[in-house]
């Protein structure tokens, strides 16, 4: 039977209609590409630029302005967008970089379960060796599809060049790799410049790993933060007159003090019958053991709950596939997805401690869940097209 979660669980992103999946196939529409849908209206431009923060939630933007005032001009126009679930990188990457929703692309969490192998492979720096990254997301991305019409270009570290995550789900683009933000501004502007019409990926993670070390609330995550907000200023100064030149991130983040950080595996009553867990700390997968009878399903859920009901959600998979979280889920998808999941609601993270690095307990900034403070995202325009773009597109102020 379907166990039902006691607290109702926020709205599920709307694919298709406001979430990080659309930004991407809004920019090639935007561009002139046939085969998108400018879902989110975009004005028409000869380059479209994309700027990815990792880690960078609409709430925590407008908490901290006052220490992004290149960034603060453009909050009253911004658009808030939802992350994929997981509110989490591989998820709104794979989201971004597709277009499509988890449950299509199958990256449905940090770690998740390959039922071919029975083991849980990580889908971002550490994949398993036996995992081809083009079978398990086999469907054609934003940039392979643009790139049959004109130049597309990835702008990142160096060290994202061959990456799985970017043999998966970023694959397509030609890929410029600069260690600094100041070099990949530099190479950003040289891209752009380079041919009348393009599309440009810009990725930055600096703020991401500021807030996973230290903390949202930390002068060092500030400090980040002005640093990001001066770059993308010289970097509006920098593209082509008519580019447009968009912002936008895969996630939020909240802080988790350590007495909050919890090792769920110290309880045997709550991984008593579960084969594999995965996920991230604020959105667990639990693959539980194929022969567990329904009645112990039931109760290991009802014991899930006893322990977390008023800080977590818990849902069972059907629950979460019928509420839409994961969008369209796939056949080959569906066993990726635990077999129940926890959700935080407060500020708690739970971690299986038989299987993460230490280090794991110190982290402080945490994501994943369906919070507004993890899943809210903006879409900043910081610049547009100063010039008539293609298809009659209008003359804009172009900011910076």
């Amino acid at each position: 039977m379907v166990f039902s979660h006691r607290e109702p669980l926020p709205a599920p992103p709307l694919y298709g209609a406001s979430t990080v999946a659309d930004v991407m196939t809004s920019a090639a529409a935007a561009l002139g590409v046939e085969g998108f849908t400018n879902t989110l209206a975009l004005p028409p431009s000869r380059r479209v630029a994309v700027v990815m923060v990792d880690g960078l939630g609409m709430p925590l933007l407008r908490k901290y302005a006052a220490h992004a005032p290149y960034l603060r001009e453009s909050l009253d126009s911004a658009r808030v967008l939802s992350s994929a679930f997981p509110s989490t990188t591989a998820a709104s990457l794979a989201s971004l970089g597709t277009g499509l929703a988890p449950g299509q692309h199958g990256m449905v969490g940090y770690d998740v379960l390959d039922p071919v192998q029975d083991r849980v492979v990580n889908m971002l720096g550490r994949w398993d060796a036996d995992v081809d990254p083009l079978e398990w997301q086999p469907h054609p991305t934003v940039f392979e599809r643009v790139a049959v019409h004109l130049p597309v270009v990835t702008v990142s570290q160096p060290r994202f060049e061959d990456s799985p995550m970017t043999r998966a789900a970023l694959r397509g683009a030609a890929f410029v790799g600069a260690s600094t933000i100041q070099a990949r501004i530099d190479a950003a502007a040289v891209q752009l410049a380079k041919a009348p019409a393009m599309l440009v990926y810009f990725y930055v993670n600096d703020l991401d790993k500021a807030g996973h070390r230290y903390g949202v609330e930390s002068p060092e995550w500030v400090r980040a933060l002005e640093d990001l907000d001066a770059a993308l200023r010289l970097l509006a100064r920098r593209v082509p007159s008519d580019t447009l030149l968009l912002l936008t991130a895969d996630h939020g983040m909240v802080d988790v003090p350590p007495a909050q950080r919890i090792d769920y595996s110290e309880r045997a009553d709550l991984v008593d019958g579960v084969a594999h867990t995965g996920g991230e700390p604020r959105m667990v997968h639990l693959y539980l053991e194929p022969t567990l009878p329904a009645e112990d399903r039931d109760a290991l859920a009802l014991r899930w709950h006893e322990a977390f009901g008023t800080r977590a959600w818990v849902l069972t998979r059907q629950e979460a596939v019928a509420g839409g979280y994961f969008g369209t889920v796939s056949d080959a998808v569906l066993p990726r997805i635990g077999d129940l999941l926890v959700l935080a609601r407060e500020g708690i993270a739970l971690i299986d401690g038989r299987r993460v690095d230490p280090g794991a307990f110190e982290m402080i900034g945490q994501h994943g869940s369906l919070t507004r403070a993890e899943r809210d995202v903006p879409l900043l325009t910081l610049t547009r097209p100063q010039a008539p773009a293609r298809r009659g597109g209008g003359k804009g102020a172009r900011r910076g």
